[in-house]
C-alpha cells in the first residue's frame, strides 16, 4: 500500500513538471525519483543529491570606500 503512494505521488510530480520552468521541472524530476525509489522502483540514474547552484549574486560592496569623516 505505502509503495502505491510513492508512485502515486511520483506521477503526480511528473506531470506538474512538464508544465514548470527548466529549474522547477528538474527538481520536480528529482522529487519523482526519490519516489519511485521508494515506491519499490529504483533509479536508473546515480545519486538523486547534488550540491546546490552557485549564487549568482555579486558579494556586498564595502559601504565606506574612504576615510571616516566621523
Amino acid at each position: 500500500m505505502e509503495q502505491e503512494f510513492y508512485r502515486g505521488l511520483a506521477q503526480r510530480v511528473r506531470g506538474m513538471a512538464e508544465k514548470a520552468d527548466p529549474f522547477t521541472r528538474r527538481r520536480l524530476l528529482d522529487l519523482a525519483k526519490r519516489y519511485d525509489s521508494r515506491g519499490g522502483q529504483p533509479s536508473a540514474s546515480g545519486p538523486t543529491e547534488r550540491p546546490l547552484p552557485a549564487s549568482r549574486t555579486p558579494p556586498p560592496a564595502a559601504t565606506f570606500s574612504g576615510p571616516s569623516e566621523a
